[in-house]
């Protein structure tokens, strides 16, 4: 077997996403809003329809025409929603962004936000007052395009109706990849490729009319605006929204608000269960029973069977199904989601020999890899060669997609989408193998670290340390590893001394740990001083970040 195929698509049914909310406003259910006393706002979704037809109007007003886009930093609340489906109902097309979280860091922020906003070709941007006050250099460094300007998000409900027709060759979402906190790329998603998503999210999940949604997932991000908020009001049925920021303070509330809702479906990126089995006490759940919980999506980052086990094992006493957990691939470069694990079976692992798999060669050893399952309806997964041939089972190389919700490429930029999507197929950058009819990720050939859900550019590190005494200059690797029993990735430095240096390379690690975390907050789980010469290169001298890190986990 070459290749992995999925089901045949289901048919859609619906055409575009303003026609699958409308008929979600046919149905009783709604989205739930728990805050951070568990205080509860509740809004059926044909309160969010009409909601979105007045915030239509506002946008309208305001001079914003079909086609148009239209930026959203708003927190998660009704009025995201006020903001996302009233640009889907006035033609034009939501670009989310993220708010500012950590004021330390506000210059990176607002660069990147600036940035956006003008890769995006915004021309209004809706936020809140609060947000508002602080995004404002942002919006003066993006540059001439938002034309429009700033819309307060409590005038939204101010417009009179309005819903304009759009197709599903149209554009319709513009959410940025992960693949950096740097360079976030303006990854353009039609209506077509999103209702082909959560179609097949539907078909795979085959919801009842039993299930409840619930998630702490950010709106800004893939898996919790299509695959939460779209999945819930595309099947449709009720969905619980929890603040980012409070399930980061008190992960406890997450469990809690699955318990009190009856919660059937969550998902959550992988550090989240590590997380929540360390934090949560038996205390914060007495009472609560987690036995309706039958689907737990875990992707997003690196998936390791320690933490799985833990997680398990830790809430089995309040009632958790170890079949729950499904981990997952996807990518938002094909709207979401790729491959899914069957559902209520415990994850599958795999124990390969790293060492083997520096040549290609998947061999029984003694790291554990765990499946991300088999393609969803629809789509097709091949693993390549260097050369581009498709390889056979249990050989290492390149996860190549195809199905019908892959972007139409990345916004005003044909030559990335030119190196990404050829003859049909995504070029996803991630590595790994098939075997038994399921994919296997074992690391990325694109060079992004992710630690505890925040993913960062290496160069965010390596900078760091340019002046360092003892260190050659520009032979740093920042990299992203999971550590022998580790619960998820973390980060690793290689760095080379300089020949001539005389400092013991004890302190050379400690000067390494310090430095990274004082620029960015994160401290290195492991630091290796390395001989002159030893980091691989291209032959035109660029680091080789994916070779050294699979000689480093095979111990060479």
């Amino acid at each position: 077997m070459t290749r992995l195929r999925g089901p045949p698509a289901p048919a859609p049914r619906h055409a575009t996403l303003v026609a699958m909310l409308s008929a979600a406003a046919r149905h009783p259910s709604g989205v739930t809003f728990v805050g951070l006393r568990e205080e509860e706002l509740r809004l059926s979704w044909a309160e969010v329809d009409a909601r979105a037809r007045r915030s239509a109007g506002t946008l309208a007003a305001r001079g914003v025409r079909p086609g148009d886009r239209v930026a959203i930093v708003l927190r998660t609340g009704p009025a995201f929603l006020d903001a996302f489906f009233g640009a889907l109902h006035a033609g034009a097309v939501p670009v989310p962004l993220y708010p500012p979280v950590r004021l330390g860091r506000m210059d990176e922020y607002v660069a990147a936000t600036s940035r956006m906003l003008a890769v995006s070709g915004a021309r209004a941007l809706v936020t809140s007052g609060n947000v508002a006050r602080v995004i404002g250099r942002a919006v003066a460094g993006a540059g001439p395009g938002l034309d429009l300007g700033v819309v307060d998000a409590a005038e939204l409900l101010d417009g009179p109706e309005r819903s304009v027709a759009r197709s599903g060759a149209d554009l319709a979402l513009v959410q940025f990849s992960s693949g950096s906190t740097v360079d976030p790329k303006p990854v353009a998603l039609s209506h077509r490729s999103l209702v082909a998503q959560v179609d097949a999210l539907v078909a795979v999940i085959s919801p009842t009319v039993d299930d409840v949604v619930v998630s702490w997932l950010p709106l800004y991000h893939d898996m919790g605006l299509i695959g939460c908020l779209l999945g819930a009001a595309s099947y449709p049925g009720p969905l619980v929204l929890l603040p980012p920021e409070h399930f980061l303070a008190r992960p406890a509330l997450w469990l809690r608000a699955l318990a009190r809702h009856r919660g059937t479906i969550s998902a959550a990126p992988h550090f989240a269960y590590a997380y929540a089995a360390d934090r949560v006490r038996d205390e914060d759940l007495q009472g609560s029973s987690l036995a309706s919980w039958r689907i737990a999506l875990d992707g997003a980052e690196p998936v390791t069977a320690g933490a799985l086990r833990r997680f398990a094992d830790r809430f089995a006493p309040f009632g958790l199904d170890p079949g729950a957990l499904m981990p997952v691939y996807g990518l938002s470069e094909a709207s979401l989601a790729v491959t899914f694990s069957p559902r209520g079976r415990t994850p599958l692992v795999e124990r390969v020999d790293p060492a083997a798999l520096l040549s290609g060669r998947v061999e029984a050893g003694d790291r554990e890899v765990v499946s991300v399952g088999a393609p969803v309806p629809g789509v097709e997964v091949e693993v390549r060669g260097e050369a581009g041939e498709a390889l056979r089972e249990r050989c290492l190389g390149r996860i190549h997609v195809r199905g019908p919700s892959l972007m139409q490429g990345y916004l005003g930029d044909p030559v990335a989408t030119g190196r990404a999507l050829r003859d049909g197929w995504l070029d996803t950058g991630d590595l790994g193998f098939h075997a038994g009819g399921e994919l296997f990720v074992h690391g990325r050939a694109k060079d992004v670290v992710i630690v505890r859900g925040a993913n960062h550019a290496p160069d965010e590190f390596e900078t760091c340390l340019g002046a360092i005494e003892g260190l050659r200059p520009g032979c740093v690797a920042a990299l992203g590893f999971v550590p022998p029993g580790g619960d998820g990735e973390e980060l690793l430095v290689l760095a080379e001394r300089l020949r001539t240096s005389r400092v013991d390379p004890a302190l050379l690690e400690e000067a390494v740990r310090e430095a990274v975390s004082a620029r960015t907050g994160v401290r290195p789980h492991t630091v290796r001083i390395l001989e002159p010469g030893t980091l691989p290169r291209t032959s035109s001298g660029k680091m080789r970040r994916g070779e050294a890190l699979r000689r480093f986990q095979a111990g060479r």
